[in-house]
């Protein structure tokens, strides 16, 4: 009961610190449930004066730790849960940390290889970067082809069991938001704690990432303008990872990018069609391309670094954005919207024309804009705002993408701010369709779903004996009836009347420590 009681203290916490930021201040008291009027009212007035100082918001979620900073750059991606102007504050956040000792980190690689610093590496330098997960550090291997210099990734000690708890506070507060605002339930908020969740995990064993890098690597080989640093296996571990070291230029200093040659509108171009190519055409993209994990190398090649984050998109995915971006750019808000219909997005009892003069409402004033005005980001952005109209529930798959767009963009428009995002997208989004949606493509379709009739004839006879059996017992349940026994019921009663009475107690509880912080 200790640990349950923790959920509710530490989520009040943070609760206080992002009132005082200013976090809930535009919240409508009274489209709110009676019982939730009291706490969002007071957390309203702790935050009364965050509009008198510059932003808070971003330092507010920092200081309460790597999570939330994780959690902040989710939502900067979904207006639709905590508002445009929100969201747009959130973009703010920066995954960024001090590093920690040099003693630690030579203690983390120790443990991980059981052996001494120096038989694993020649040098072992001080920290080059830290996040919230890991920083990294550069050092010098010896092999059989010489030395050469790599760069190590090292776990931050003790994040995995922070990372624990504050994600247990996070779903909580998620069951206790969809219990209380049935309406929020649209919003999956627990699926994308999931989603969190996932990445995260993924993020701490860096056998994954390695795993991740090589895979992306492969798939981006054949590419002479983009390339994935190689990965050391003989020096990887869970909490270890360590890679080629990169010489180039951050697309963070623009400055040098410049004095050193390079053409920063095709960079930016560059950066756009690589993330398109690598989303569109091989549904596993890099989904943290901020200007920090990328560098252009000696041969003027864009390298990605960080491999923690990735997404992958199924053939049904790549298609519905290929197609969406498409119909925008040619104005074919017919196709947007029966793409939408077609993947089951959005519910067959609307009417497909209703959708498609919604989605105009959206195309029609960006094609009136000046090309630099334009943001794919936005669009996707107002999409979804508007689907929600429609009934789409948020497709968790696609929460990556969109936050990934928002960031390749932001990128993009630093290199170059009259960036044209459409004529840059056209050729490798026109280039995919004609290839998966053509002659050649529909082929393809055929030989999928031949394949597809062959599989299920061959589990035929299992599925018609489970079937069998299924009708069997539905056959003598309806003879016989289905009864639960009063000690079933009892349980089932108690279960549900202890819930009840748990929700009401933590919610009481945040109101009273919110109180408790008021009044300090």
């Amino acid at each position: 009961m200790i640990f349950s009681f923790g959920h509710p203290l530490r989520i009040a916490r943070a609760g206080f610190v992002l009132s005082r930021a200013g976090l809930f201040r535009d919240v409508d008291i009274d489209a709110l449930p009676p019982v939730a009027r009291l706490p969002f009212a007071a957390a309203k007035f702790l935050g009364k004066n965050s509009r008198k100082g510059p932003d808070r918001l971003p330092a507010a979620i920092s200081r309460l730790g790597p999570s939330y900073v994780k959690l902040g750059q989710f939502l900067a991606t979904r207006p639709d849960v905590v508002g445009a102007e929100v969201a747009r504050r959130l973009e703010a956040l920066q995954d960024h940390m001090p590093p920690f000792a040099q003693d630690e980190a030579i203690k983390m690689v120790e443990t991980a290889f059981g052996r001494k610093i120096d038989d694993v590496f020649v040098e072992f330098g001080e920290p080059v970067a830290a996040a919230s997960i890991a920083q990294v550090h550069r050092a010098r291997v010896r092999d059989g082809a010489g030395e050469r210099e790599v760069a190590v990734k090292v776990l931050r000690p003790g994040v995995e069991r922070r990372f624990r708890r504050d994600l247990s506070d996070m779903y909580f507060a998620s069951r206790i938001g969809e219990r209380w605002f049935p309406n929020t339930k649209r919003l999956k908020s627990a699926e994308v704690v999931d989603i969190l969740a996932r990445t995260v995990k993924m993020e701490m064993d860096f056998r994954l990432e390695a795993a991740a890098a090589s895979e992306f690597a492969e798939n981006t080989e054949k590419e002479c303008d983009f390339r994935v640093p190689r990965v050391d296996w003989d020096r990887t571990e869970k909490e270890v990872l360590t890679s080629e070291w990169v010489d180039g230029i951050s697309l963070s200093d623009t400055k040098g990018l410049a004095a050193a040659g390079y053409d920063l509108a095709e960079l930016g171009r560059t950066v756009i069609q690589s993330f398109l190519r690598h989303a569109v055409r091989d549904g596993f993209f890099h989904a943290d391309m901020h200007q920090g994990n990328l560098f252009v190398d000696r041969q003027g090649r864009l390298t990605a670094v960080d491999f923690g984050i990735m997404g992958r998109l199924g053939l049904k995915e790549r298609r519905f954005l290929a197609e969406i971006i498409y119909g925008f750019i040619t104005r074919n808000y017919r196709r947007v919207a029966e793409v939408h219909f077609e993947a089951g997005y959005v519910p067959g009892y609307h009417k497909v024309e209703d959708f498609a003069q919604a989605i105009r409402a959206i195309g029609e004033p960006i094609h009136a804009r000046p090309a630099d005005e334009i943001s794919m980001a936005r669009v996707l952005t107002l999409l979804f705002e508007v689907t929600a109209l429609f009934d789409m529930t948020t497709r968790t798959e696609l929460v990556l993408l969109q936050k990934t767009m928002v960031v390749v963009e932001g990128v993009a428009r630093r290199l170059d701010p009259k960036l044209d995002m459409w004529s840059t997208a056209e050729p490798v989004v026109s280039g995919w369709l004609r290839e998966n949606l053509g002659p050649v493509g529909r082929i393809e379709d055929a030989r999928r779903g031949v394949n597809a009739l062959a599989q299920f004839a061959g589990n035929l006879p299992a599925v018609l004996l489970q079937t069998e059996k299924i009708i069997a017992q539905l056959e003598s349940m309806a003879e016989d009836g289905f009864e639960l026994s009063e000690s079933v019921i009892a349980k089932l009663g108690e279960a549900q009347a202890r819930g009840a009475r748990l929700g009401h107690i933590a919610l009481w509880l945040l109101v009273i420590i919110l109180i408790v912080f008021l009044l300090r």
